[in-house]
């Protein structure tokens, strides 16, 4: 196993989200399974929350489904997704519950998508997780950037504005 891998996994081991991970799989009778790059797979999450086929906690991908089904290679992007919440959780430990409810929140208030505006799920590829890709704002808030809002955004980068 490579050794980014390895430091992944002792930092959510040390921060406690694997932990964290382990517990809900303990608390909804999910299996635990080796998966690639170090990862664990708690599969038959049985719970109706979150709504998603598979969710990460700390290195712990957690799936409705069997380990199996995660890792056929039909489902490599949404495997690589869920890693790299994995290094994310590696990154900002505990903290990363609170920073991505807030990027939750900020996606859904700007387009009516958890995900799509959502910081950590655009790092993590969009497609793969399985959230659009291409919403546009909300009318409200389109309509409170106004047309000078979006030609600025539609400027190239370096190009002086016309005020």
């Amino acid at each position: 196993m490579a050794a980014r891998h390895v430091t992944r996994g002792l930092l959510t081991a040390l921060n406690g989200t694997t932990g964290a991970g382990l517990l809900v799989a303990l608390a909804t009778r999910a299996k635990i399974r080796r998966g690639r790059h170090g990862v664990l797979i708690a599969e038959g999450y049985r719970l109706p929350i979150p709504p998603a086929s598979c969710f990460t906690v700390g290195s712990v991908i957690v799936t409705r489904r069997s380990a199996e089904w995660l890792l056929d290679e039909q489902r490599r992007e949404l495997f690589e997704h869920e890693h790299h919440h994995a290094k994310q959780y590696a990154l900002l430990g505990p903290l990363f519950w609170p920073a991505y409810w807030v990027a939750c929140g900020y996606s859904y208030a700007t387009t009516g998508s958890w995900g799509a505006r959502n910081f950590f799920e655009r790092r993590a590829g969009l497609k793969a997780g399985g959230y659009p890709t291409d919403l546009p704002l909300r009318p409200w808030l389109a309509r409170l950037t106004g047309p000078s809002a979006s030609r600025s955004r539609n400027r190239p980068s370096g190009t002086p504005s016309p005020d």
